[in-house]
């Protein structure tokens, strides 16, 4: 059985033992995958720990990204874009190869399952952290014409406008923006990207950028009960809104398809998860 794992601290809480194993099933791959809790001060020594004992690969969460980023031997280009990596590939002639799926996972889930028009849209993303950064690559390769970057602080903004504008100017016009300086001007999709709702709060966004067929979509997710930012959505009458919980599936069948060469059918372990 070849081993696999997702690290990060915590870890308990994490979907992805269960999401794996349903993929592993599903395909039949001789496979098993667990969550490993590691200590924030010994990630590279476990990591070689779990090199040494087997393991072809890793998912990486919170807090390992940038960490998990510098010790990759070969990055892929979007994980270059993203600087972090939430994929490892341990390989036979012992590199380790980091890839980032989240930015994928995102327009999968948008495009395939919810049927999102993304090219030529006018799209308001909340939020320049880690979690933005891991997604903007993928989010500006499908072409909109608008991606304004609102964050508290603008300066972080102002960086992802820097490293990104150079590479995707030609087909999307990017800007940062306060949010106070938001104004009223309407979105056919919001993106949170902010960590906010894990204090079931919003950002402090204006009702009026919402027009009547506006999408807003969270990057968190919640399984038992809407996430602060869908209901908002809800509430102030977006046309639809989404958790992202799709996000996570799609990610995680990225890296099921980098590590065993075979793409899951995400549909069935979505509706799983719904369920259950």
């Amino acid at each position: 059985m070849d081993r696999y794992a997702v690290v990060g601290h915590p870890i308990n809480h994490s979907l992805s033992p269960t999401i794996h194993r349903l993929f592993a099933d599903e395909t039949r791959q001789p496979m098993e995958y667990q969550a490993l809790d590691l200590d924030p001060d010994l990630f590279e020594h476990q990591v070689a720990e779990l090199i040494e004992a087997g393991f072809k690969g890793i998912n990486v969460t919170v807090p390992f990204k940038e960490k998990a980023w510098a010790i990759a031997d070969k990055l892929s280009p979007r994980a270059k874009d993203a600087g972090a990596v939430n994929t490892l590939i341990f390989q036979d002639d012992g590199a380790i190869a980091g890839d980032n799926t989240d930015g994928i996972g995102l327009t999968r889930d948008m495009i395939t399952n919810h049927h999102i028009l993304i090219k030529h849209r006018k799209i308001l993303v909340l939020g320049a952290g880690g979690a933005v950064r891991g997604v903007l690559g993928p989010l500006l390769s499908q072409k909109p014409d608008l991606v304004t970057i609102t964050n508290r602080t603008i300066e972080k903004a102002d960086e992802l406008i820097e490293q990104f504008s150079p590479k995707y100017k030609d087909n999307t016009e990017l800007q940062s923006c306060s949010y106070e300086n938001l104004g009223s001007e309407k979105f056919d999709l919001i993106i949170n990207g902010t960590s906010a709702g894990l204090n079931n709060s919003v950002p402090p966004i204006p009702d009026e950028l919402l027009g009547i067929n506006s999408i807003c979509y969270d990057m968190m997710y919640n399984i038992d009960e809407l996430t602060a930012f869908v209901q908002w959505a809800l509430d102030r009458g977006a046309l639809r809104q989404f958790d992202g919980l799709g996000m996570l599936v799609e990610q995680a069948a990225e890296a099921f398809f980098i590590w065993r060469g075979i793409r899951p059918n995400t549909a069935q372990v979505l509706s799983s998860l719904r369920q259950n």
